[in-house]
């Protein structure tokens, strides 16, 4: 499983006007090659009547899945600076759709390549990107004597209290970097002088505006 990686927030779109060319973008968070090109499959139906809807996506851990679609724009202007912005914001799971409605004035193979990744840069910024980060579940049982003392150390600490649940002892769980287990581990045995019982209960990823 991976443990941090950059991607967009779940949807967004921008759009602006050049040389009375209008330029629509679409940005969404996508797991599979399969969702990507559902999407870019959604956008073209409902923009059949634009001129161009160029694409790219990159997806998978290790950035394994990239495709780039010009959409009958010269080749190598829409579909790749859409594809280098991705990269260069090392934005992972995404894909991208630029719809493109023709003015009437060309913009030339270079107009259209930073017309292209403007339109990329634009929407993903409208979109918003998040850093997910791996962290686990870590389960802390104590006696209701340690309550006070733990849930203060908590609260003002930099591992997010995800609930409290009350039984027979106290249970906190709390978010933990996947690095940081051995370190809360020791922090936690000796705040409760040996007294906590600590359980990893599985892992979760928290996302992190950027």
């Amino acid at each position: 499983m991976r443990a941090n990686y950059k991607t967009v927030k779940l949807y967004g779109e921008s759009e602006f006007i050049i040389q009375k060319s209008r330029f629509l973008s679409f940005v969404k968070r996508v797991e599979t090659e399969q969702e990507a090109m559902d999407f870019i499959a959604e956008i073209k139906k409902n923009h059949h009547t634009a001129t161009h809807n160029c694409s790219a996506y990159i997806i998978g851990e290790h950035d394994h899945i990239q495709k780039a679609n010009d959409d009958g724009e010269p080749s190598g202007t829409a579909g790749v600076p859409i594809l280098e912005v991705l990269k260069k914001q090392q934005l992972k799971d995404t894909v991208i759709v630029v719809t493109r409605y023709f003015g009437g004035i060309k913009l030339g193979g270079g107009g259209l390549i930073r017309a292209y990744g403007r339109a990329a840069s634009e929407g993903i910024a409208a979109t918003g990107a998040v850093e997910r980060k791996l962290h686990a579940v870590v389960k802390t049982s104590i006696d209701y004597t340690w309550l006070g003392k733990v849930e203060n150390e908590v609260r003002q600490s930099a591992f997010p209290l995800k609930e409290i649940v009350y039984e027979e002892d106290v249970e906190l769980f709390l978010y933990v970097p996947k690095e940081d287990e051995k370190l809360f581990v020791d922090w936690m045995t000796e705040l409760t002088n040996g007294q906590a019982v600590i359980d990893i209960t599985g892992h979760e990823f928290l996302e992190f505006d950027i």
